[in-house]
């Protein structure tokens, strides 16, 4: 299947709703049809694939498409925090799925216009195979795809140990160095239907299991020129990276909302005891009210260049990180032996916040970008 050449669907007609009107749709799903699989989607019985095109159909993967030369990441993070209110790992889904409409919104190619109009009305799902290629460009690793020039395209090699949100008829923007023109780097559109792409299973990770991830395998598949997203990638990386780490703190924000909510849920009961505890849920709900106010503020402002910009957004997402660890783990210490049950979602929680903290740009990472800043 290749929806880019010519789309068999109808325009997205969600542009019309406002960021409020869509963050209250995806949230009444998230309650009533998310909620009951949350469990599942976390020990990998089930990948919700057809509940994230509900969310598409709602217009949570559109609201970050940008106009007249601007864009505003608000309603997107706002619509992923409300589905990780619920579930983490259907929060980072959502990440995924808004980072590959971001990546096809930004793109200066005309043929990917029908494209992104299918990643925004949820009728094509993806994600986006950056890992490598972002701890590539900080000296981490080195580029695991390699491309040679042919023609109407390129031919990629090579193999990716982790892509999320993947199926066979899915998507996914990553990147490759050029063979012939050594530090020149292209990013494209990988089609999963590819016979070329092999789609590896991943061996059980602590949390998150439902999230359609994989090792993905290049044997000498050709890239269209219409599945190019930028050739160079360079100037393209540099416009598109804020947006793909801020819409991160989406996880974040619905993950400590959760937490919240978790601890003073306990508080009936426990909360003779519980206040002897170092941090109180009114601690989490000051920090919480800060780091949305900052993420708010950059997400309007997602083409920033300056480097004062770039370095508060690396900021902002590593205080994410380190507060989500901070609230699961509040949260257990306050349900005490119940939230050591399977059944309790605070385990659950501990669980995907340490994800938060090491999904790329991990914590080190963030703080080696730090320093190189």
């Amino acid at each position: 299947m290749n929806p880019v050449a010519a789309s068999r669907f109808a325009v997205d007609e969600k542009s019309d709703l406002s960021a409020t009107e869509i963050t209250d749709a995806v949230a009444a799903i998230a309650r009533r049809e998310l909620a009951p699989l949350a469990s599942a989607i976390d020990s990998g019985s089930v990948y919700p694939a057809e509940l994230l095109r509900r969310f598409g159909d709602a217009g949570a993967w559109g609201s970050h498409r940008p106009n007249n030369g601007a864009a505003d990441l608000g309603g997107a993070i706002r619509s992923m925090a409300a589905i990780g209110e619920v579930c983490g790992a259907t929060a980072f889904m959502a990440w995924c799925q808004n980072t590959l409409a971001w990546y096809a919104f930004n793109s200066p190619n005309p043929a990917l216009a029908s494209f992104a109009d299918d990643v925004a009305a949820g009728r094509v799902l993806g994600g986006t195979g950056l890992s490598n290629p972002m701890k590539s460009f900080f000296g981490i690793e080195k580029l695991k795809l390699r491309g040679r020039k042919v023609e109407g395209g390129y031919v990629v090699r090579g193999a990716l140990p982790w892509v999320s949100n993947l199926g066979r008829d899915h998507f996914f923007g990553t990147i490759f160095e050029v063979e012939d023109r050594p530090g020149a780097i292209v990013m494209f559109l990988a089609d999963c239907s590819d016979p070329g792409i092999t789609l590896q299973p991943c061996k059980p990770f602590l949390a998150m299991d439902g999230t359609g991830t994989y090792g993905v395998q290049f044997r000498d598949v050709f890239v269209p020129d219409v599945l190019i997203l930028a050739d160079p990638a360079g100037p393209f990386v540099k416009k598109i990276r804020a947006g793909f780490i801020l819409l991160q703190a989406g996880m974040a924000i619905g993950l400590i909302r959760d937490c919240i909510a978790i601890m003073k849920e306990v508080d009936g009961s426990l909360g003779h005891v519980n206040r002897f505890l170092p941090q109180q849920p009114t601690d989490f709900q000051e920090a919480l009210s800060s780091l949305e106010a900052q993420t708010m503020e950059l997400a309007r402002d997602p083409y920033n260049t300056d480097d004062d910009y770039w370095r508060t957004v690396v900021e902002l997402r590593l205080k994410a990180g380190d507060a989500s660890v901070a609230a699961a783990h509040a949260a257990m210490l306050h349900c005490g032996a119940r939230g050591y049950l399977m059944s309790h979602r605070a385990q659950r929680r501990l669980r995907e916040a340490y994800f938060v903290a090491i999904v790329t740009p991990a914590t080190k990472q963030l703080r080696k970008m730090l320093a190189d800043i």
